[in-house]
């Protein structure tokens, strides 16, 4: 069986999980859990870590069923195929995911500098700093084709 990426519709991630897996296919969503702030309250909130994206654990000849459950848009696609998301990388990513990312200084780091992530869900990728602010740091991760933001935890 292969690993492969199925884009959903916006917000859809955790429902088409859900689904999947209640139909009986193997599926992983990698969450995060953010602090949301709003005007009378903070509260912790499980997003995924990449959104709109579900990996799904498939057969070549069963890969279609997924287009059963509702907010399935898509396969990724590499190169006119279907990507095929390697055993090693879900594992690494479920690994990262294990660990809490302790708090990150990003005052020393300028616009256009490449950095190596040293730790969470995206250790060892390298990432081209796009913007920084006081709490948040862009990054942009060329291998991943994704632009991803660091926020700085505040400290009670």
């Amino acid at each position: 069986m292969t690993w492969y990426a199925i884009y959903t519709k916006p917000k859809w991630e955790k429902k088409v999980a859900d689904r999947l897996e209640k139909s009986g296919i193997e599926v992983y969503c990698p969450m995060v859990t953010q602090i949301k702030q709003w005007s009378d309250r903070k509260k912790k909130t499980e997003t995924p870590l990449i959104p709109s994206y579900v990996f799904v654990n498939r057969e070549e000849k069963n890969r279609n069923n997924v287009f059963e459950v509702p907010g399935v848009v898509r396969y990724l696609f590499w190169l006119g195929k279907p990507a095929v998301i390697r055993d090693v990388e879900i594992l690494a990513l479920q690994e990262s995911l294990k660990e809490t990312l302790s708090s990150v200084e990003i005052t020393a780091y300028k616009t256009g500098d490449t950095i190596n992530i040293p730790e969470g869900p995206f250790k060892g990728k390298e990432g081209i700093v796009k913007q920084v602010s006081n709490t948040k740091l862009q990054l942009v991760l060329k291998e991943l084709g994704m632009l991803i933001t660091l926020t700085k935890e505040e400290k009670k």
